[in-house]
């Protein structure tokens, strides 16, 4: 806590814990954060009276880096103080944030799923994506497209799973006038208008046996067979697939053919699931606001911390498209430019949830303790998998809980 001259007022133990040596009150909090370093966003913003996050140095721990928040508080126009938030961040986060064919993220399972597209991209391959939904299959499989030597032929996706399989078969492969009633004149498919280009096929796991059997078809021999038409078209598309089952399970219970499978999983590319990306809840939180504001009435300026620490503390089993909705639930249901707890859906806050409620002892905690604990929660308290999901190794997350209290010496 800083007064109007950015001399500090208080500071917490777990602040002196995380910078490794004690401040005083009364001390200058940009000299003992920032030192005289070039570039001080935090001290600038400070000193501007103007709300700030970023990442700095550790100070008193070289090597470490900490994510920085200042909030000024007062009457508008005037700073009567600031309030100063500090977190350790991890590696990848302090590697910071990358847009990338329009996914943000700081996380880096996501880098190296960026990483690997990039390289796919310019193989004239079938790729399939796997990830739950609302994660962003098909913003990879735009991605694909844009990267490759096809960008500048057209881009088609079609859900599998949104038509039942005889108006499906049409949309793919196009129908003859006169097939079936209604059909007055020749029309193309997915796979003729995507000729040149990509055919994004989603929930391709939904396919009927017999749509799997006529697409292996097309796939093997590139040509097309209309409904109701006698002779195949030629067609030259490059298929990007994506489901939220894994494919191999589908085989061994007789649901989808294994031929089938082979062709388009060539090259296969995971997306982790939010939940396993706790860093990347701020960040696209901060970022969604930022395009929202734009296009609604209410204009968020600031995520109050305790709203930020609900949404991180949900699962999201609908990944960033239930970031959007919770956020546009917000948008609707609250007034200011301060985002509350208040705003947000009740059922982030519903009593007796299982998975996503955080137990008391992680409610008394604060800080990046909680968030520890939080994701050792998570994962029934396997540490390996915890410093995956928070982007450490093993000794890092096992060094971090020892000196928060979380373990014993």
């Amino acid at each position: 806590m800083l007064d109007r001259d950015l001399r500090v007022v208080l500071a917490t133990p777990m602040v002196e814990a995380l910078l490794g040596f004690s401040i005083a009150v009364g001390e200058s909090a940009p000299r003992a954060l920032c030192g005289g370093g070039v570039k001080r966003p935090l001290a600038e913003a400070l000193s501007a009276g103007t709300p700030v996050r970023t990442t700095l140095a550790n100070p008193g721990r070289p090597g470490r880096m900490l994510s920085a928040q200042g909030l000024p508080f007062g009457e508008p126009g005037q700073r009567d103080g600031s309030v100063v938030l500090l977190a350790e961040v991890s590696a990848a986060e302090a590697e910071g944030a990358v847009l990338y064919h329009g996914m943000w993220t700081q996380e880096r399972s996501m880098k190296e799923v960026f990483r690997v597209v990039s390289r796919v991209a310019a193989e004239d391959v079938a790729v399939l994506v796997r990830g739950e939904t609302g994660v962003g299959k098909e913003l990879v499989a735009q991605a694909i497209h844009a990267l490759s030597p096809r960008h500048r032929g057209p881009f088609r996706a079609i859900n599998c799973a949104a038509l039942p399989a005889n108006l499906l078969e049409s949309e793919l492969f196009g129908h003859t006038r006169g097939a079936f009633t209604g059909a007055v004149k020749d029309a193309p498919g997915h796979f003729q208008l995507a000729s040149g280009g990509t055919l994004f096929l989603d929930e391709v796991a939904e396919l009927s046996l017999e749509l799997q059997a006529k697409l292996l078809r097309v796939l093997e021999t590139r040509t097309v067979l209309p409904v109701g038409g006698r002779h195949p078209l030629p067609v030259d598309v490059r298929i990007v697939s994506a489901t939220h089952r894994p494919l191999r399970k589908e085989v061994e219970a007789g649901r989808f053919r294994a031929d089938l499978m082979y062709r388009l999983r060539v090259i296969p590319v995971f997306l982790p699931p939010l939940r396993e990306r706790p860093g990347d809840v701020r960040l696209l939180t901060e970022k969604l606001v930022e395009q929202m504001n734009a296009s609604h009435r209410r204009q968020i300026e600031t995520i109050s911390p305790s709203a930020l620490d609900a949404l991180e503390a949900w699962e999201f089993p609908g990944n960033v498209r239930e970031l959007k909705n919770v956020l546009a639930y917000a948008y609707a249901i609250g007034d200011g430019p301060i985002l509350s707890p208040s705003d947000l859906p009740p059922e982030l806050f519903e009593q007796g949830r299982t998975t996503n409620a955080p137990s008391p002892e992680v409610e008394s905690l604060t800080g990046e303790a909680r968030r520890i604990a939080r994701v050792l929660e998570r994962v029934g308290g396997n540490r390996e998998r915890a410093a995956k999901v928070l982007g450490w190794s093993r000794v890092t997350l096992w060094r971090r809980m020892r000196a928060l209290g979380l373990a014993s010496p």
